[in-house]
């Protein structure tokens, strides 16, 4: 075989992951010693290919070559395909689910769960995850019933069962009886009637008892949940998820499928503002068109702003296409994952590149956009000041800060339970960089899941946030909480927030201070 060590980043583009095991299959090591297995112990199929994967997988786990050593995971996926066509099993394709089902399985995908058709897939269980996991979170942005992290869910239901998803609280009912199902049934009936009613009454501004007003707006991955943004009161998009455009495809979206999509969202918006954060792929979302490149350790691998800069290709298609679709409303671009002055300095030449191509093709396009980091490591917010000097806002993506600063995985459902949004280390970061942008007259905005719980408004409207971004479904209770705070008695509760030493002492002193305002709205969600 040919070697492609040198440059290995061709091989993978031109040959393609096909080709990569097509060579496999023909390879000695792989199918010659598969049969000679098969003859020499008589054993089957099946287990003479899943003895040859695990000593293959072993010798290419041991090499010194980055490159070949990472060739184990094309290993994977063939041994995976071949195993099953050798049992008879058939992949499942949600896109294709054709009943009301509940779904069951040891996890999903941000890909896989951005195929599911609203229409037939009532609700989710899985073994693994958490609320804080992008699974987790497209669940609640599409107002799914789901319950992650459960271990045993896959054993212990069973395929025709009748089960209960609670949603809101965690519950999975196994083969209800009738009096469970008629109380649910009662209780589903209750939370329609209530949303229904928050929805007349959210579309009345954020303003607190002395007069502030605050701005809440909505966070999405589709074009299509523009309107329920709306419906909720939302003040316009300040989260525009454009990854999962390219998730479940085995190429990139074209420039023109992209500037439809992008346009589309900004008309149903229009006049209000819509914020895009480009693409950020990789940590646990993937594309197809990624086959075979999954890392050791995506979470701090190549991902967001530094996949975009490593794919210039892609990320100038991105740019081109939001720079033409920007011509219908009012846009911003915001950059993730960003850790280094260097990366803004790049992405925003990236920009400037974009535009000045669109001109010379005589191209429309508006370059009049606003340009933001998206703050998720801690060393953006150490160097929040010399970044707003590059910038026009900060917007706080609260689920990765947390999870790079407490170091703790969000999807990994033994550690779930010490993700916590009110560590003393993360309001101390917040209040830092709130400090630094009001000094340096950039807005700080949050999108992150923390916005979306009215116990954690008051500490964030304290610290001087200039709005919240959180889930349609939530924007609601979220006005709600600031339309029964005073604004001038929130900087005190942050002091006395920031000088505690725990999560759970913030949280007594937040459930204290505001219990029956959270009674009621809690109430009104009942």
């Amino acid at each position: 075989a040919q070697d492609h060590r040198e440059h290995p980043e061709d091989f993978l583009t031109t040959t393609g992951i096909l080709e990569t095991q097509e060579v496999l299959l023909k390879d000695k090591m792989f199918y010659g010693k598969t049969i000679d297995t098969i003859k020499a112990e008589s054993v089957n199929a099946e287990w003479a290919l899943k003895k040859v994967v695990t000593a293959a997988r072993e010798i290419f786990q041991s090499m010194s070559d980055p490159y070949l050593k990472e060739r184990v995971v094309d290993v994977a996926h063939l041994s995976e395909r071949i195993m099953q066509n050798l049992v008879g099993a058939v992949s499942v394709d949600i896109s294709k689910i054709g009943r009301r089902v509940i779904l069951v399985a040891p996890d999903l995908s941000p890909a896989e769960t951005s195929q599911i058709q609203l229409e037939r897939i009532k609700g989710f269980v899985t073994d693994k995850g958490g609320k804080a996991s992008h699974t987790g979170i497209l669940a609640r942005s599409l107002e799914i019933p789901a319950v992650l992290g459960l271990d045993h869910a896959t054993t212990d239901i069973k395929n025709e069962d009748l089960i209960i998803v609670d949603g809101s609280a965690g519950i999975v009912i196994i083969d209800p009886g009738e009096k469970t199902l008629i109380e649910y049934e009662e209780r589903k009936t209750l939370y329609e009637e209530h949303k229904a009613a928050i929805r007349r009454g959210s579309k009345a501004p954020a303003k607190t008892l002395d007069g502030q007003r605050l701005a809440v707006l909505g966070n999405i991955e589709r074009s299509e949940q523009v309107a329920s943004v709306l419906d909720y009161g939302g003040e316009g998009i300040g989260l525009y998820r454009t990854e999962f455009q390219y998730m479940g495809r085995s190429d990139f979206p074209t420039e023109e499928e992209l500037t439809d999509k992008y346009a589309e969202t900004i008309e149903v918006a229009s006049p209000r503002p819509v914020t895009i954060r480009t693409l950020d792929i990789n940590g646990d979302k993937y594309i197809a068109a990624q086959s075979g490149q999954e890392e050791q350790n995506p979470a701090l691998g190549l991902r967001g702003i530094r996949y975009c800069l490593q794919r210039p290709e892609v990320f100038r298609t991105q740019l081109r296409a939001i720079l033409r679709a920007a011509v219908h409303g009012n846009v911003s671009v915001m950059f993730p994952m960003v850790a280094t002055v260097r990366e803004v300095l790049a992405a925003k030449q990236a920009v400037r590149e974009a535009a000045k191509s669109l001109a010379q093709d005589n191209i429309a396009y508006n370059d009049s956009i606003r340009l933001g980091v998206l703050v998720e490591v801690p060393s953006a917010v150490m160097m929040a000041d010399v970044l707003a000097n590059e910038i026009d806002f900060f917007s706080v993506g609260t689920n990765d800060l947390i999870q790079y600063t407490l170091a703790i995985d969000r999807v990994n459902e033994k550690v779930a339970h010490l993700f916590r949004p009110l560590d003393p280390a993360i309001l101390r970061m917040l209040k830092h960089l709130t400090d630094v942008a009001k000094e340096k007259n950039v807005q700080v905005f949050i999108c992150g899941e923390m916005a979306g719980y009215p116990i954690h408004t008051p500490i964030l409207m304290g610290m001087g946030m200039n709005g919240l971004s959180v889930n349609p479904q939530s924007i609601p209770s979220v006005k709600q909480m600031i339309r029964s705070i005073r604004m001038h008695e929130t900087p005190a509760l942050v002091a006395e927030a920031l000088r505690l030493q725990s999560a759970e002492k913030v949280f007594q002193l937040l459930q204290s201070t505001y219990k029956d305002i959270l009674e009621e709205i809690d109430q009104r969600k009942r």
